[in-house]
Parts: structure tokens; C-alpha cells; sequence
């Protein structure tokens, strides 16, 4: 029997069905093409970047901290002694993970007469699943806590009338002294196509940008933004965060005889052979939670006209 790695050499409709038991019957190989498959699709791991680790089923996290010590610092003499300053802790929050998981069945006769076009279908249905769910509770998390709101001076019939918007809520965050930095949007799909549509009839997409229209890169960076779409976004109004604060994924990586992930974060796989129906279940999970540290990382940008 021939040994493979993933990714196979060779075209993919050449597998033998014994070759399929084979990609079937290791776990490993399994993980890391469902990875493969769900790579860069939560929008969750793309706006909550910092990743956090809940080893113990849960963390505490500090939220709403002060940006500013309660003392100035004085003028010091030489040999002087330098003032102490006890900082102010936020509020300590908890959060429990939560296993989200989902199975499928592959048959031996599907896959003697469908192939691996099955098999694919089967684990790109249960990493979408596993996707739009994750991204769903990480968006009401996020919608729960970034609750400010802020009204575009106008609606938005050109590219400099979005910026002239954008520029406006930057500047009123970047007094707060907080340090943070709103540079991604976020829109529904509807959203983002009238956004292009502005950007391209305006021209203001950069150059290398310049295959949006044709290829449908998301993100694309424009105007000193990165505009970002996906279905799982359920929001009504474009969400303008800063992604380094806003939060992060706390990811629990449970691990288990027969269970593959492709690192700590995301889905872990699971292939487990049924010999009393002669068929395969194909298993995904992935155990987290959303944690949101810093509310005013985000803001809802109302009036737009999108």
C-alpha cells in the first residue's frame, strides 16, 4: 500500500479508493486538510487577534483599564528619588470555553463512486459549519461589548466622503490617549460590494490593488484602511475596529487519542472508522471563546447609507 503526505503530488482524481482509505485512516492528514480549508476564514480569529490560552477550561482577564497613571511623574534631581505609582487594575472578567463540534459520515460506497470530490465536499460543509457558528457567537460577543456608536457626517456616495467619516472618529479616539488605532472596517458582503464600487469609480485603490474587481481579494487595503467582508458579520452598520486591542480567541486545545490539530488554534479533527456500517465519521470541533478587552477598540459607524 503506497504511503502519502499531504498535499498529494499528483492531480487529486487519480486517488484509488484504496489511496482514499488511506487519507481516510490518518487522522493527521485529515486535520490538516479540514485546517486547509477553513485557513483564514474566521472572521473572529481576523478581528480578535490576540490569542489567549484557556488550557484550564476558562481565563480572567482584565477589561477597561486605565490608559493613564493616577500620579504625573515629578521633576526628578540628580540622585533624586523617583516617585512610586500603584496602576489601576480593570475589571477582572471571566470567561468559560465551549466545546462547538460537528460529525459527518462518509460511506465506502461514496467513496468508491464519488471519489474525492466526496470526501472534500463532506469536510468543507463540516469546517464551514464549524466557521459560520464560531463567528457567529464572536460576533455577539463583539456586538454586546463595542456598544458606541458614530454618526457619519454624511452618507457615503464617494470615497472621500467615507474617509472624511473615518477620520473623524480616529481623531476622536486618538484624543482619548488610549493608543488605539481604528484601521479595519467591516461590512456585510452587500456592504463592501457598493464600498468597491465607490473606491474603483473614484480610483482610490492602490495599484497592486487593482485586481479586486476582477479576482475578489478580501481584505484589500485602500485609503489607509483594510476594507474586510463576510457573511458571518450580521451587523447592520460597518464596524470600524482596531484589531490589535479590540481582543482576542481563547482557544482550549483538548487534544485525546485520534484527535489532530493544526496548531493551538482552530478545529481539531477526528477520522474514526466504522466497521459495523462500513463508513467513516469525519469529526470537527473547536473549543473557545471570544474575548473582547478592549470595548472602545471598536465603533459602529451609523449613517453611511451602505
Amino acid at each position: 500500500m503506497a504511503s502519502y503526505t499531504y498535499p498529494v503530488k499528483h492531480p487529486e482524481g487519480t486517488l484509488s479508493t484504496e489511496q482514499l482509505h488511506t487519507l481516510l485512516a490518518n487522522p493527521r492528514l485529515i486535520a490538516k486538510r479540514l485546517h486547509d480549508l477553513t485557513q483564514m476564514k474566521f472572521i473572529a480569529d481576523f478581528l480578535l487577534q490576540a490569542r489567549f490560552d484557556a488550557s484550564g477550561g476558562g481565563i480572567f482577564y482584565e477589561s477597561g483599564e486605565e490608559a493613564f497613571a493616577a500620579d504625573d511623574p515629578e521633576s526628578i534631581t540628580p540622585l533624586g528619588e523617583y516617585p512610586k505609582v500603584v496602576l489601576e487594575s480593570g475589571e477582572v472578567v471571566s470567561a468559560r470555553t465551549v466545546k462547538w463540534g460537528l460529525d459527518t459520515i462518509i460511506s465506502d460506497e461514496k467513496i468508491k463512486r464519488q471519489g474525492i470530490s466526496f470526501v472534500n465536499k463532506g469536510m468543507t460543509r463540516l469546517g464551514n459549519t464549524i466557521v459560520r457558528h464560531v463567528d457567529s457567537v464572536a460576533m455577539a460577543v463583539i456586538a454586546a461589548k463595542v456598544t458606541s456608536t458614530f454618526a457619519s457626517p454624511s452618507t457615503w456616495t464617494t470615497a472621500g466622503k467615507a474617509v472624511e467619516a473615518v477620520m473623524s472618529i480616529q481623531a476622536t479616539r486618538a484624543a482619548l490617549g488610549l493608543g488605539i488605532d481604528l484601521s479595519t472596517i467591516v461590512l456585510t458582503p452587500a456592504q463592501y460590494a457598493k464600498v468597491i464600487g465607490l473606491l474603483i469609480d473614484d480610483k482610490a485603490l492602490p495599484r497592486e490593488s487593482g485586481a479586486t474587481a476582477v479576482q475578489g481579494n478580501i481584505p484589500v487595503d485602500a485609503l489607509g484602511l483594510t476594507w474586510a467582508a463576510s457573511p458571518n458579520y450580521t451587523g447592520t452598520s460597518p464596524l470600524l475596529v482596531d484589531r490589535e486591542q479590540l481582543g482576542g480567541m481563547a482557544d482550549e486545545p483538548l487534544g485525546g487519542p485520534g484527535y489532530v490539530g493544526a496548531g493551538k488554534v482552530g478545529i481539531e479533527a477526528k477520522s474514526i472508522r466504522n466497521d459495523d456500517d462500513d463508513s467513516y465519521t469525519l469529526r470537527g470541533r473547536r473549543v473557545t471563546v471570544p474575548v473582547v478587552t478592549e470595548p472602545l477598540a471598536g465603533v459602529q459607524l451609523t449613517n453611511t447609507g451602505l
